[in-house]
């Protein structure tokens, strides 16, 4: 019955953060638009890959995830 209520409380913190990122995302203009995204604009055409974006996005989740498993899995 513990690692379910680990887990429930993980789960409700990455929710919470989630929340915290909608709420204040649009306050950070840099996010999503960061140098090395690929944007192409051309006549009627408009492409745009955050490459970067994804990169750091990916970092920060793979660190937070570890993170959190490191301590959920610690305690058994």
């Amino acid at each position: 019955m513990n690692e379910i209520g680990r887990f429930f409380l993980l789960v409700g913190f990455l929710f919470i953060l989630l929340g915290i990122l909608f709420l204040y995302g649009g306050k950070f203009p840099k996010f999503g638009h960061l140098p090395g995204d690929i944007f192409i604009q051309r006549n009627g055409f408009t492409f745009y890959f955050p490459f970067v974006t994804m990169l750091l996005l990916s970092l920060l989740l793979s660190i937070l995830l570890n993170l959190f498993l490191y301590v959920l899995l610690r305690h058994r």
